[in-house]
């Protein structure tokens, strides 16, 4: 076997292997998520930014999240946007909640009745044994 031919068995393995990887259930279900899951930030986003945010600004006297923060007076004066990092932390605990409840549902949806263990021997003898005793009286 030939450097040439070295190369093209380990290429040909190499996307075998990968085929082989990408072709299972799990890959594409994580891929699912991921693509699902980025759409859902971007709903809860605009939620918190266009719908929540707004209400708690008029509900704390008209501040703006999106100009508030504090701008140091030193250097070249940067500026800490904490209103974006509230919204942030806001989005955050959104989408947090709405993954738990999701859980919470597939749960519920997956929930499978366990069938009741079967006894083992020492358990059947002490029933027996039970069994017995409670003929004699």
């Amino acid at each position: 076997m030939d450097n040439e031919e070295k190369k093209q068995g380990a290429v040909s393995g190499f996307f075998g292997e990968f085929k082989k990887f990408i072709s299972k259930g799990n890959v594409i279900d994580l891929a699912v998520g991921v693509i699902i899951g980025g759409a859902f930030a971007t709903i809860i986003t605009s939620l918190v930014d266009d719908m929540i945010m707004p209400i708690v600004g008029m509900i704390l006297a008209g501040v703006n999240f999106n100009n508030f923060g504090i701008e140091i007076p030193w250097g070249n004066h940067p500026f800490i946007n904490i209103g974006s990092f509230i919204q942030a932390v806001i989005i955050f605990l959104i989408t947090a909640f709405c993954v738990f409840l999701l859980v919470k549902l597939v749960g519920i949806f997956y929930k499978k009745e366990k069938p009741a263990p079967k006894p083992t021997k020492e358990e059947e003898l002490l029933t027996e044994i039970r069994d017995l005793l409670k003929e004699k009286k």
